[in-house]
């Protein structure tokens, strides 16, 4: 009897991956066999990071984790899912707005499929406050964002930002 492969994806921009993000994809890794880590990819966006910049802080990211396959898909994630085999979402919260949010798209999804589930794991508190777009805006100021972000984007954001020297 064949057992049944476990796979889930957590979508979004990542412009760039927080720490936030990461505790997410590290314990959904541990409850899935395959975690997909989908990159919105929205042409018509302009990101701080470019896609290809995105995928490969990711990718930086998430080395030490074995079950984690990074992919880009444009349209609704539940198209993506149907067409890929997956069934599971896994969606991050770190406050009540979030909840709102997630559970209005939840219901959406399973409107529009309802073999996907969403999964929803709450982030560690101590990175509830983090957001992409905090983290940029912050640095305009030359905020010390080094606990807010691994290394690799810390890295990266100074040298965006020309604030590495």
């Amino acid at each position: 009897m064949n057992k049944k492969i476990r796979k889930a994806i957590f979508a979004g921009s990542f412009d760039p991956i927080t720490n936030g993000h990461l505790d997410i994809i590290c314990r959904a890794s541990k409850i899935f066999d395959e975690l997909r880590i989908g990159v919105l990819h929205n042409p018509n966006k302009k990101g701080m990071f470019t896609f290809e910049e995105r995928v490969e802080l990711i990718e930086k990211c998430t080395n030490h984790l074995d079950n984690i396959k990074i992919v880009s898909f444009n349209g609704l994630l539940v198209n993506y899912c149907e067409e890929h085999g997956i069934d599971t979402l896994v969606r991050g919260i770190r406050n009540g707005t979030d909840v709102e949010y997630e559970l209005q798209m939840a219901h959406m999804n399973k409107e529009l499929n309802p073999n996907i589930e969403t999964v929803i794991l709450a982030t560690n508190p101590k990175y509830s406050f983090i957001s992409s777009s905090l983290i940029k805006e912050v640095l305009n100021f030359d905020a010390d964002i080094k606990n807010l972000v691994p290394e690799v984007v810390l890295e990266e954001l100074k040298r965006k930002t020309n604030r590495g020297k």
